[in-house]
């Protein structure tokens, strides 16, 4: 950490064992989110969920991946990254979290390379890239699948760096080397851009470099430098990948529903002033971290009032200590501005702060840190013992914090559970915790999750949507009406909670009703498997057969393995005596539910119309083990039984 330590030699033979050590040690840390699994915050709109993402890299994928902006986000390059995982591991929750750490811990080695390489200081540079790598603020990044774009975009942003360093370093004349640096730190923003907008700083980033550690640019040392209008020109290039991006990703996000407008000018100024105080709080105590902090919509005055006299003391004293202490007002500045695209001045999406959103920019703080802790070390003249002891023992809290973190992401109900405990009337987090429930089978407990969700936010649709759902689940379709209702009154657009309607109403006789509402859905989301699904079902159930059957192979191309889809389309291939079809249908659903009775029952019945008695007996036999008693599987095994009977007797044609 200080400058008294000895350098290692070896040069880049030893940078590249630190970077590995710090790989390693990375790793160490974060081993537990290899057994964790998905949860059910964003990653079934990213992975477990996603039709486009369960198919794998296909070339219809690659080009989605370009043209969508599903998720509110255009980020291409994310989504062919998690194609990639589905391809090589299917849905291993273990190793999709394992393609993140690996980022992470890569991240953390190109940290310390690039600040080794920019500042020339190898144990400083490894204590920033140390703390980068084991401060619990960053564990949501890293244990949450849907946060790749964080790994990821930061990879290219590091990659950037890199060789902005070789472009700005070497000797004049070396104009090809600098030529390919420039070209290649353009190509890396750019794959950024692709992966997470948040690097759309990275051109102020350079600047702030040109002054500290670069120096291109002192103004206490003009003779030296070149040009503010020069350094300026030649990061115009950057700034217009910057411009086209933030362009596209509020286009984008504006369209997807993300930008709120319920909250004044002035309420998200406060907001982004407490936050950077907040930041700063949880950087030096990382304890209570949430996966949402809810936005309190107002803070009173006087936290805003001391957050502000704060930063603003801090920045004061950074432009003070500008000429002395370079790295001082650099790092605070790389903190404040790589902030500025998440701290809320756009508001986007229902929290306040997010621990991801510190990702890269405590980079800057952490600079801070090292750089201070040096100088303070030299002033107090700490020995070498006490200096190395310190920043061990920095280092092993972070861990400690890190892996306790790292253990709440388990699955969706401990992260829920905790979020509840330590963050107040937080409706999504009772909401997810309540849908977590469900899919266990813990109807009731849902249930009062859901209530206690809608308690705190009586308007929450998501809420009212799973309420309603779970309630339809119960067979009580007439309850659950109000709720969907409800919901629709503050969305009346919204495509799951249309969907799920139509099916109450469906249940209750209201087929009608319940077509327009799939069609309000497939309006807002053209491609909706289930939407596809339920309409085909309704337009059957009305005799419109011929109308059903391309909603239902629509809903399975977007959803292949929906073997709820195939069976109803193996039924209107039986309608329509296709019983080829029909069978083909029926055996592909049966291999992926092969424990659904009624699709036993129903292709059997189509092998009794083929006259192939045997196997339908063989199916009817397998209905009604699971599921005993059923009146229609016994009425129809008696009959293929009596004509097999029939068959059998002495001097029996063929039917």
């Amino acid at each position: 950490m200080s400058g008294t330590l000895p350098s290692p030699t070896g040069g880049a033979r030893s940078a590249a064992l630190l970077a590995l050590a710090l790989a390693f040690i990375t790793c160490l840390a974060f081993r537990g989110i290899l057994r964790n699994q998905f949860v059910n915050y964003d990653d079934p709109d990213y992975v477990t969920s996603n039709p486009r993402v369960l198919e794998g890299l296909t070339g219809d994928n690659l080009v989605w991946a370009f043209q969508t902006g599903h998720a509110s986000n255009w980020h291409p390059l994310t989504w062919i990254s998690h194609m990639l995982d589905v391809e090589l591991f299917g849905l291993k929750p273990g190793a999709h979290h394992f393609s993140s750490l690996v980022f992470h811990a890569l991240n953390s080695a190109l940290v310390f390379l690039v600040l080794r390489r920019l500042t020339g200081s190898t144990w400083r540079s490894w204590f920033v890239a140390a703390l980068f790598a084991l401060h619990p603020l960053h564990v949501e990044s890293v244990a949450w699948v849907s946060e790749r774009k964080d790994v990821l975009s930061t990879f290219w942003l590091l990659l950037a760096l890199r060789c902005w360093a070789g472009y700005a370093t070497p000797a004049p004349e070396a104009i090809l080397r600098r030529s390919l640096c420039y070209g290649a730190a353009l190509g890396f923003f750019a794959l950024g851009l692709m992966s997470k907008p948040m690097v759309v700083t990275l051109p102020f980033v350079l600047l702030l470099l040109d002054y500290w550690p670069l120096e291109r640019w002192r103004a206490d040392r003009p003779g030296s430098c070149l040009a503010l209008s020069r350094l300026f020109a030649e990061k115009i290039p950057f700034f217009i990948l910057s411009a086209a991006s933030s362009v596209v990703t509020f286009l984008v996000q504006d369209r997807g529903g993300s930008v709120s407008s319920a909250l004044t000018l002035g309420d998200r100024l406060a907001n982004a002033v407490v936050s950077y105080a907040r930041y700063l709080a949880k950087m030096l105590y990382p304890a209570d971290l949430a996966v949402l902090y809810p936005h309190p919509g107002h803070w009173p005055w006087w936290t805003v009032a001391g957050a502000g006299l704060l930063l603003l003391a801090i920045t004061a004293a950074a432009l003070r200590m500008a000429s002395k202490a370079p790295w001082f007002v650099i790092g605070w500045l790389w903190f404040l501005g790589m902030l500025v695209p998440v701290i809320g001045i756009v508001q986007v999406g229902l929290q306040s702060l997010a621990d991801r959103y510190t990702y890269v920019p405590l980079v800057g703080v952490f600079i801070i840190v090292a750089w201070g802790g040096q100088h303070l070390a030299h002033l107090l003249r700490f020995s070498l013992r006490l200096q190395l002891g310190a920043a061990a023992g920095i280092l092993a809290v972070c861990a400690g914090f890190t892996a306790r973190q790292v253990g709440f992401w388990k699955d969706s109900e401990a992260l829920f559970r905790r979020t509840i405990k330590v963050t107040r009337n937080n409706y999504l987090a009772h909401n997810n915790l309540g849908l977590e429930l469900a899919a266990k089978g813990r109807v009731e407990e849902a249930l009062r999750q859901y209530q206690r969700s809608l308690s705190i936010n009586p308007i929450y649709v998501e809420a009212l949507n799973n309420l309603g759902y779970t309630l339809a689940g119960q067979g009580r379709y007439a309850e659950a009406l109000p709720y969907y209702e409800a919901a629709l009154k503050e969305n009346p657009a919204h495509p799951e909670v249309n969907n799920n309607y139509g099916n109450a109403l469906s249940e209750l006789g209201r087929v009608e009703e319940a077509i327009r509402h799939y069609e309000t859905a497939l309006r807002q989301r053209p491609g909706h498997p289930d939407a596809h699904n339920n309409l085909g079902i309704a337009l059957a159930m009305k005799g419109q057969v011929e109308e059903a059957v391309p909603h239902f192979l629509i809903s399975l191309k977007n959803k292949p393995n929906n073997a709820n889809a195939r069976s109803n389309l193996g039924n209107a291939y039986a309608v329509q005596q296709r019983w080829g079809p029909a069978m083909e249908q029926y055996r592909e659903a049966l291999r992926l539910r092969p424990d659904d009775p009624q699709t036993h029952n129903n292709l059997a019945n189509v092998l009794l119309q083929q006259n192939q008695l045997a196997a339908a007996i063989e199916h009817y036999r397998e209905a009604l083990r699971l599921r005993p008693n059923n009146p229609e599987t016994l009425r129809n095994l008696q009959i293929a039984l009596r004509r097999q009977a029939e068959a059998a007797a002495p001097g029996s044609a063929p039917r």
